[in-house]
């Protein structure tokens, strides 16, 4: 059993009978998520206790067995608007569990080893989203369309913005909330979530000169899967 200093928010493997914190590290006005991929290659799920406050209970997260660590990623947003601290927790169990975990946001990891952490070009061309991947970009006052494209069922990849995020689920074939968790009512407010059950997803969004981040929630390593930002027209005041 190891407590694991996760301050930093990087890329972290958590093992049955291990606790990892983040002291601090969260700050008003942001939102964050925790990603969960189970990295025990066997087809035993792992619950992950995540605990925000110590008058709260604990959020309980599944994160679906696999093998040869081809699953989709759990997830929990938290705010730091209601806490400063979050941990995560593994239970000891049967089948030596075990995930790889990191803290996702406009501001983390700030430690990015084992993640591909890159400027995202702003034109319109498809840039690869592969395993880990970390896209950020400083989009100005006006306009944008993002386009998400994926061959893989119940695709998953998070658009952060300061305090909100957009989550773009494609080829969707069940149910978000089985691996989409919040730490509260006002945090699940902060998150939009859209399902499509085809292989792309075209949404707009408004720049405001702050850093947006891209984050992919699927672990397969070698994918088709895409994103595309392109800025559009600003329309000038009439």
């Amino acid at each position: 059993m190891s407590a694991i200093n996760w301050n930093d928010g990087q890329l972290i493997t958590i093992k049955g009978g291990d606790t990892a914190t983040c002291t601090g590290g969260l700050n008003p006005g942001q939102l964050y998520a925790l990603f969960f991929y189970n990295s025990a290659q066997n087809q035993t799920s792992a619950s992950v206790k995540v605990v925000w406050s110590n008058s709260k209970q604990p959020i309980t997260v599944t994160v679906p067995g696999t093998t040869q660590e081809m699953g989709l990623a759990a997830l929990c947003f938290v705010s730091g608007d209601d806490t400063n601290t979050v941990s995560a927790a593994l239970s000891s169990g049967t089948n030596n569990p075990q995930v790889s975990a990191f803290i996702g946001s406009v501001a983390m990891p700030t430690n990015t080893n084992g993640i591909t952490n890159v400027q995202l070009p702003l034109d319109g061309q498809q840039h690869p989203l592969t395993r880990f991947t970390r896209y950020y970009a400083v989009p100005q006052m006006h306009w944008y369309s993002a386009t998400l494209q994926s061959d893989i069922n119940q695709f998953i990849s998070v658009q952060f913005m300061q305090n909100s995020a957009t989550v773009n689920i494609v080829n969707t074939v069940a149910d978000p909330d089985s691996v989409i968790q919040y730490t509260s009512p006002s945090t699940k407010d902060m998150v939009k979530v859209s399902t499509y059950r085809k292989q792309s997803a075209d949404w707009s969004f408004q720049g405001n000169g702050s850093q947006v981040v891209w984050i992919n929630a699927d672990s397969v390593s070698n994918t088709s899967s895409t994103l595309s930002v392109q800025s559009l027209s600003q329309l000038r005041s009439l």
